[in-house]
C-alpha cells in the first residue's frame, strides 16, 4: 500500500513551523533574561531590605523598660508609647529628630505643645518663636500649661532626650482620653488624621498581641 505524498502547500506550512517553534523558544529566553539582569538589581535590593524592615517592625528591646516606667507614670498602655514611637520617628531612627513642618524630638511635639499654646507666639501648626532655652525650662512650660515632662529628673524638659519625650507624649496621650481607654481620641489629638491613628492602632494591636 502506498503512502499517501503531502501536498507541496501542507510541506512548507510544517517546514515554517519547524522553523517558528525554535525561534519562539530563543526570543521568550532572550526576554526572560534580558527582564532578569534589568530587574536583578530591584529584586536583590528588595531581598537586601526585608530583614531591616522587619527589624523595624519590632520594639527595641532596650526601650520597653523606659516605656514601661513612662506609661506607668501616667497610668496609659506601654504599647501605646511604644507604637507612636514607631510611627513619629521608627524608634528615633529618623535622622534628623526635626520634620519639615517643625515638630522637634524623638516623639515629634510642636513647641508650643510642649511648652504650651498659651505662649504668646503660638497659632497657626504650632511652631511659635519660642528661644531653645525656654523650650525646655520646666517653670516656663508650667506657666504656659505645655505638656513637656522632666522625665530623667535632670531639671529640664527636653524633646530630645528620649525619657523626656516618652514621658511628655505619655503625659499628652493620658490627658486627652488614654487613662480612660479613649486610644482612639487621644491618638487623634496626638495627629489630627485618621490614616495616623490607624497607624497607631495597627502597631498597639501587633504589640499588645506580641508581649501580652
Amino acid at each position: 500500500m502506498k503512502k499517501k505524498k503531502l501536498p507541496i502547500r501542507w510541506k512548507r506550512k510544517i517546514g515554517c513551523l519547524i522553523l517558528f517553534v525554535p525561534a519562539a523558544i530563543v526570543t521568550m529566553t532572550i526576554g526572560i533574561l534580558v527582564f532578569a539582569m534589568v530587574n536583578s538589581a530591584s529584586v536583590f535590593d528588595t531581598i537586601k531590605e526585608a530583614p531591616s524592615h522587619l527589624v523595624e517592625l519590632e520594639v527595641p528591646e532596650e526601650y520597653i523598660p523606659l516605656y514601661k516606667e513612662a506609661s506607668d507614670a501616667y497610668s496609659i498602655p506601654w504599647t501605646l508609647l511604644a507604637a507612636h514611637h514607631r510611627v513619629e520617628t521608627r524608634f528615633s531612627r529618623m535622622d534628623p529628630l526635626l520634620s519639615p513642618v517643625g515638630a522637634e524630638g524623638h516623639l515629634q511635639f510642636m513647641p508650643c505643645t510642649f511648652v504650651g499654646w498659651s505662649h504668646p507666639t503660638c497659632s497657626g501648626k504650632g511652631q511659635g518663636e519660642i528661644s531653645e532655652e525656654d523650650k525646655t525650662n520646666l517653670d516656663v512650660i508650667a506657666y504656659y500649661g505645655g505638656y513637656g515632662v522632666d522625665g530623667n529628673g535632670d531639671g529640664i524638659a527636653d524633646p530630645y532626650n528620649l525619657t523626656d519625650a516618652l514621658y511628655s507624649a505619655a503625659n499628652y496621650l493620658s490627658q486627652n482620653g488614654a487613662v480612660e481607654g479613649d486610644l482612639e481620641s487621644a491618638i487623634f489629638q496626638y495627629n489630627h488624621s485618621e490614616e495616623y491613628v490607624a497607624d497607631v492602632l495597627h502597631y498597639y494591636n501587633m504589640y499588645e498581641e506580641e508581649y501580652n
